[in-house]
């Protein structure tokens, strides 16, 4: 028997404003276990997200509360249905970032962004775009040969930009990747490094390395990495040179004084792209020092064939709680700088404006 192409809807009418039920059902096993997760453990995160009672029964998932949130949630399983069934594999995250798409872009379908596929890793997972503000970027990224992703831990901005340079690459539009990042400690003094310079360097680039790893397989990133195809440095390795037919990522770009930025940006030759990414909120320059990144997004604003997109907590992807964590830190700063506003108003109340 064929599989439909479609999940089977059947839903319970009921005058406005009363509790509806509607039954979806997936006759495929296996598609079934991908979308509710195993032990079905998605089920009950759907029903926290959206606000209604979920059931599953053989291959029978039922919907029951207010009509539009049986609604909602009739869109996000069969639209997921859909894209499970294109090869789509759901990620931690993938199901609340659905529920957000469609409950404040009603118009949108979640194909319109998740099958924009920017690469299938060797083992055959698609990577693509988790929400709208992923969408414009990798656009951004098509359309311009600098673009600066800016925004908190978790939105993909590395990730993603790896993928656009591997797809380059991979079609022969660049000759080489370029993946830098400033060494700078988070925070902390690691002091003495053993090793080559190579070795020295590692730990600073290594979520660089992570994310060309899920790519491409071990063998073939040693392999272009020997060949100087993919060259993963200290952004002080990137002073004096110029860099043509390559894809340059600049990571932490937070982290980079301003003659720093300059001088990356600089770089660029015939036939190149740059990606900057960064989180002004994590700048682990010394005191006093300004940051590269913070200088060069107002003043390149509006530059011709430079792309600048922000992501927010709402664009996280990893595990759900970062979102929260985010939200919490943002709203504390948020805090202190109107209090800063205020003591700042309130001295020059009591003393005058200041002297110029």
């Amino acid at each position: 028997m064929s599989r439909p192409e479609v999940p089977t809807l059947v839903s319970t009418p009921s005058t406005d404003g009363e509790p509806i039920s509607a039954d979806i059902e997936v006759a495929d096993r296996e598609l079934l276990m991908q979308l509710t997760g195993a032990s079905a453990n998605r089920l009950p995160q759907l029903e926290r997200l959206i606000g209604l009672s979920i059931g599953l029964r053989g291959d029978t998932i039922r919907l029951q509360g207010a009509p539009a949130n049986v609604f909602l949630a009739e869109r996000v399983l069969t639209e997921l249905v859909e894209l499970v069934r294109g090869g789509l594999q759901l990620r931690e995250g993938d199901l609340e970032a659905s529920v957000r798409l469609l409950r404040d872009h009603p118009n949108v379908r979640l194909t319109d962004v998740f099958r924009q596929v920017v690469i299938t890793s060797e083992s055959g997972a698609k990577v693509a775009p988790r929400g709208l503000a992923q969408r414009l970027y990798v656009q951004t990224i098509e359309q311009n040969d600098i673009v600066f992703g800016v925004g908190p831990a978790g939105t993909g901005k590395t990730y993603l930009a790896v993928a656009m340079a591997v797809s380059a690459l991979s079609q022969q539009r660049v000759k080489r990747i370029v993946l830098t990042r400033p060494a700078i400690e988070a925070g902390e003094k690691l002091g003495f490094l053993p090793g080559d310079l190579a070795e020295k360097v590692d730990p600073y680039l290594r979520p660089l390395y992570d994310a060309i790893h899920d790519m491409l397989p071990p063998t073939r990133v040693r392999t272009l990495i020997e060949r100087g195809t993919i060259e993963v440095a200290p952004l002080a390795f990137m002073r004096g040179r110029t860099l043509a037919d390559s894809f340059v990522i600049l990571d932490e770009a937070q982290n980079t004084t301003v003659p720093q930025m300059r001088m990356l940006l600089t770089r660029l030759g015939q036939r190149s792209k740059a990606v900057i990414t960064g989180d002004p909120t994590q700048v682990d320059l010394p005191g006093g020092v300004e940051s590269g990144l913070g200088d060069a997004l107002p003043l390149l604003d509006g530059v011709e064939g430079i792309g600048i997109c922000h992501f927010s907590s709402a664009d996280v992807v990893r595990h759900p709680l970062v979102q929260r964590i985010v939200d919490a830190y943002e709203s504390r700063d948020r805090v202190e700088r109107d209090n800063r506003r205020g003591s700042t108003r309130a001295q020059r109340g009591s003393h005058g404006e200041p002297k110029r």
